[in-house]
């Protein structure tokens, strides 16, 4: 178990290093909930998530010891960022292993880091072997999340969280492997015993739930998702002591709540978060947690290492998902004025079309029929119901896709 007086020296070794992220009040998420709610931006911490901290500590700690090989570790991005730049700045040679998927935008970051990437591997374990294979050779491995020393550092975020607001009484924090609410809820509920933290997990990977529900950490089977930086298939040995016995809840979102706690990130707070970074905000909007009214809630908003070829998808994904674009389809009489007319409707109703698709040579349709596609962007699900009525009203046949 780590104590509050590791994570203390984590705090002293890091001061001045590692940034105190800022704790933002949000007028409209807390008048959305009737509480009062913060995000812990994470995401603005050096190298874009907390993982330079737990990175730093670790190599702190253990600086004296290393040979002229210095470190590896495995990872698909903020881990890799983190020991690169701690390594970096105390002049540390580091190796760090991807998988072969990795993303080019997180391979470049490693590597300006001062990195030295090798991609090996389909998935996060086989790199990890292929990482304990090196350490064989001389190099001391550094583990993502099941080491004490890693834990303390991420604790320092629940250290500076009620050093922020001392009236905490509910803490959401995202879970992959474990170390940041493990690290968290032991600072936390050190100096603030009544505050509740719970772990929130993409449904798609749901290690943690698993653990806990088993009693034990179990290998789940994971699916693609855009929550990446914890899709961690089993959480750690040490990290699940520490989850088992200080973290009150873990629930689950799907994909579709994480792109729309993204999109709303951005739109209402000009916050970028990565999908790992928004989940507290999923959870939250999406009433896992029930009534907060009244309580003083921290989202801990991990890091914001979105890679930009997905953002766009990601926040379309989200203007689905929150009713802000609708697509329909219609079948038009083929003749001429019939799709203006359509077009007049939409617009009459304040509907902005973003992209048609007229159809005129389909083999299923009518000689006499076209189908036409719209996409049109909308205020929300009541806009979407007045066009769906008036384009009824004014005759026409339409299927929501």
């Amino acid at each position: 178990m780590v104590k509050i007086d590791k994570i203390n020296q984590a705090a002293e070794i890091l001061k001045d290093i590692a940034f105190v992220t800022p704790l933002v009040y949000s007028n409209y998420l807390s008048r959305q909930f009737d509480a009062k709610v913060y995000l812990k931006l994470e995401n603005l911490q050096k190298t874009g998530s907390f993982k330079f901290r737990g990175a730093y500590h670790k190599l702190a700690k253990i600086r004296e010891s290393l040979g002229p090989e210095g470190v590896v570790t495995a990872s698909a991005g903020n881990h890799a960022q983190g020991v690169a730049h701690a390594a970096q700045l105390m002049s540390i040679s580091s190796t760090i292993v991807m998988p072969e998927w990795a993303s080019i935008s997180k391979q470049t970051a490693t590597r300006s880091y001062g990195g030295r990437v090798l991609l090996t591997g389909q998935s996060l374990k086989e790199s990890l072997d292929q990482a304990h294979n090196l350490a064989a050779e001389g190099r001391v491995f550094i583990h993502p999340y099941d080491d004490e020393d890693i834990i303390a550092g991420q604790g320092t975020v629940g250290l500076e969280i009620v050093s922020q607001l001392p009236e905490v009484e509910k803490v959401l924090v995202p879970v992959g492997g474990g170390g940041l609410i493990a690290g968290i809820s032991a600072a936390v509920k050190s100096l603030r015993p009544q505050a509740s933290i719970i772990g929130v997990q993409a449904a798609c990977c749901a290690s943690a739930a698993a653990a806990l529900r088993l009693g034990k950490p179990v290998t789940v089977p994971a699916e693609h998702s855009i929550a990446d930086g914890i899709s961690v298939k089993k959480l750690g040995q040490l990290t699940f002591a520490i989850i088992q016995k200080l973290v009150d809840r873990v629930v689950t979102v799907e994909e579709e709540e994480i792109a729309a706690a993204i999109l709303e990130l951005l739109e209402r707070k000009k916050v970028l978060a990565e999908g790992s970074g928004a989940v507290p905000l999923a959870a939250l909007m999406g009433d896992q947690l029930g009534s907060i009214r009244g309580q003083s809630v921290v989202l801990v908003i991990s890091g914001g290492n979105v890679d930009t070829h997905l953002l766009g998808r990601i926040l379309r994904k989200g203007l689905f998902k929150t009713s802000r674009i609708m697509k329909l389809s219609v079948q038009l009489r083929d003749v001429p004025g019939a799709l203006a007319d359509l077009l007049k409707v939409v617009a009459d109703c304040r509907g902005n079309i973003l992209h048609v698709f007229h159809d005129r040579l389909g083999h299923h349709l009518p000689v006499d029929l076209s189908r036409v596609e719209l996409e049109i962007e909308t205020r929300g699900s009541d806009h979407i119901e007045e066009l769906l009525s008036t384009l009824s009203g004014s005759g026409y046949k339409v299927d929501t896709l």
